[in-house]
């Protein structure tokens, strides 16, 4: 059993930069959803031909339509690629790991939305620009083992993408050492991955989207519960989301994870509100079939939602979405930047409170929350936009900076409790 399990701190990423559309864009890339509001993004077929091998390859083989997203540059124009300038390639905050022995540390994005745990490598080519990043050198840990044939492979609905080989290795976790975990080590990254400050992603959602083969390897809470390395009561992780904006209230903003155990001071006294998740998609999914907008109930039947702590925004249907934002006067759908916006000079008594449900209760956004990043033209892209075609919703920051949130592996259960702060700050920074 370990012992001395400890928080481990979220810390926010320098250069980050908010944009709304680039996040927006990149949640089209990760979850692949077709856009249902008009803008330049679209999900598209491109043909690609596979032939056979040698000089005449190209002959003989066959095509197929593959759906890619592309990008409209004018509306009387043909669809082309999606730039990488064109994403959010970087994490607006990244916690320390530390993999090997000795132990090197690295920053990962932390991501309930995905399952697999990949860093930067000595495998990549010297082509890429390693500097400013921790490089995973598997000759230097006494305790990595290669894993014969086994390789990995993300690919982003852009084309974009990031692969290689994978190996075991010792990983430590907030005072917790998990041995023997996979770690899937980069030999190739995309344009848009190589461009992000973080040394790679930590997957919390369930194995089965793992993308290692032949064969899925488990992710590292669940060799945590397999190891018996966290108490059978606590087979669960935790994730407190602060902001920059909240530095004045009593938690000071204050961002962080723990494993194996529920911080009580972040329960302030509370007790959880628990709900059954269905896993089957490899998400923390849950029923959310009604939401409220300044209380007036919006009955959502056969609803349900993701907590994807690996995404800034929160995304619900179309209908929802016009509703919300016809609460804040002055807002509009702007087509150039395929979102929803809304004045930023409005006062926090001006804007609505929206709520969404979990399993029988809802927690609300903090108002502050609902403004995302300068639109510029003094207004604010807002922190909830569409879904798309996506037959869920997908509650990232912008909720759970609203919540202290369980995520309790052992039982199947999603908690959370309202994380209250008194001050509400819905000003962007001009260009963030």
């Amino acid at each position: 059993m370990a012992q001395n399990l400890t928080r481990i701190t979220r810390v926010p990423n320098p250069k980050y930069q908010r944009s709304g559309p680039k996040s927006y864009v990149s949640l089209l890339c990760k979850y692949k959803f077709s856009p249902t509001k008009p803008g330049p993004y679209l999900l598209g077929g491109k043909v690609q031909q596979k032939g056979k091998h040698g000089i005449a390859r190209l002959f003989g083989g066959r095509a197929h339509v593959q759906r890619v997203l592309q990008k409209r540059s004018d509306p009387d124009a043909q669809p082309g690629d999606v730039p990488a300038e064109d994403q959010q390639n970087d994490s607006e905050y990244l916690c320390p790991v530390t993999i090997g022995t000795p132990g090197q540390t690295f920053n990962l994005d932390f991501d309930t939305g995905s399952a697999d745990l990949w860093i930067w490598s000595t495998e990549l080519p010297k082509s890429v620009d390693a500097s400013g990043h921790t490089v995973f050198d598997p000759k230097k840990s006494s305790t990595f083992k290669k894993t014969a044939g086994a390789t990995w492979k993300i690919s982003y609905g852009d084309g974009s993408g990031a692969s290689g080989d994978v190996g075991t290795d010792n990983v430590t976790l907030g005072g917790l050492v998990v041995e023997g975990q996979s770690i899937e080590l980069a030999k190739k990254l995309s344009a848009q991955f190589a461009s992000g400050v973080d040394d790679g992603l930590l997957g919390l959602a369930f194995g089965s989207i793992n993308t290692v083969t032949p064969k899925p390897v488990a992710t590292p809470v669940e060799n945590m519960i397999a190891q018996k390395d966290i108490p059978k009561s606590s087979e669960l992780f935790t994730a407190y989301l602060g902001s920059y904006k909240d530095k004045n209230d009593p938690d000071h903003g204050i961002s962080f994870y723990t494993f194996g155990y529920v911080d009580e001071t972040a329960l302030a006294g509370q007790t959880p509100h628990y709900t059954p998740i269905d896993n089957s998609q490899g998400f923390w999914q849950f029923k959310s079939t009604t939401a409220s907008i300044n209380g007036k109930t919006v009955d959502r039947s056969g609803n349900t939602a993701i907590a994807d702590t690996g995404t800034t925004l929160a995304l619900v249907d179309d209908s929802l979405c016009q509703a919300i934002y016809d609460a804040i006067p002055g807002a509009k759908y702007d087509e150039q930047q395929q979102g929803y916006l809304f004045p930023s000079n409005t006062s926090v008594d001006k804007l609505p409170v929206v709520a969404f449900d979990v399993g029988g209760k809802e927690f609300a956004v903090q108002k502050e929350d609902l403004a995302f990043a300068d639109a510029g033209h003094n207004m604010t892209y807002g922190g909830i936009q569409s879904r798309g075609d996506l037959s869920f919703d997908i509650l990232g920051d912008t909720w759970l900076k609203a919540i202290y949130a369980i995520f309790d592996q052992g039982n199947k259960r999603f908690g959370a409790v309202v994380r209250t702060d008194p001050t509400q700050d819905p000003s962007v920074p001009a260009g963030q």
